[in-house]
């Protein structure tokens, strides 16, 4: 756990989510990661005083992994909640997408409305706009590609529920591993090829200074290997 804590202060928390943590709404077979976090704070970190509480402001689903932030104190949590509502986080993901048979543009925007269905706990992501539904912007660019897969980097724009995989379900792109928007099959290990690199945001106490975190993807194997070997050459 403490290897995996990429920035710290009295306000706040980054850490290296794994696929299988979750960080809201805990259910049967998944790990608590506000919990853990709470316990290495108080037993490790000895900052259990200025802890009020452990909570998550971007709230990555169960299946992926990456920067992951919470908030230590309640001020901190208003504060970094409006920021995420005023886009002004920048946040960086890489994916691994199943080669499609039709061509994909090298970078764009793609511009939806997102319905989210709670029973399903699924999004859907619209051209055009829908009563009750909500806008969701991001960008992408393809960064390299494999024999069977795309790599591509995304800046999320907007912070809807299941906003990537359901925009990139919408144009025909699925993430690996991805079953519930179309994927071919699901990772023999569990989760799905969608990784938090990066996050940019104000320091809660002293807000004009930025803080950045970048993770790499915690279980690095040829694939993600393959990833990075293309970020270092484009």
């Amino acid at each position: 756990m403490k290897q995996r804590i990429i920035y710290q202060s009295n306000d706040c928390l980054v850490i290296n989510k794994l696929k299988g943590e979750a960080v809201e709404g805990v259910r049967a077979g998944m790990i608590d990661l506000p919990r853990l976090i709470a316990t290495e704070l108080g037993e490790v970190s000895k900052v259990s005083k200025a802890c009020e509480i452990v909570e998550a402001v971007n709230r990555l689903d169960v299946v992926v992994t990456g920067c992951c932030l919470f908030a230590l104190t309640k001020p901190a949590l208003v504060f970094l909640n409006e920021a995420f509502a005023k886009s002004d986080v920048e946040k960086i993901y890489w994916a691994i997408i199943e080669k499609p048979k039709h061509p994909v543009q090298e970078s764009g925007e793609l511009v939806h409305w997102i319905e989210t269905k709670s029973g399903m706990n699924k999004s859907f992501a619209h051209k055009i706009e829908k009563s009750g539904c909500k806008k969701a912007v991001l960008r992408y660019k393809v960064i390299g590609e494999g024999t069977n897969y795309l790599f591509m980097e995304i800046q999320l724009l907007t912070g809807r529920h299941h906003q990537i995989r359901a925009q990139l379900a919408a144009i025909g792109l699925h993430i690996k591993g991805d079953l519930k928007y179309g994927a071919k099959r699901s990772e023999k290990t569990g989760g799905i090829r969608l990784h938090a690199r990066s996050l940019s945001f104000f320091d809660p106490t002293n807000k004009k200074e930025r803080i950045s975190v970048t993770a790499d993807p915690p279980e690095i194997d040829n694939l993600w290997q393959a990833f990075i070997d293309r970020t270092q050459k484009s």
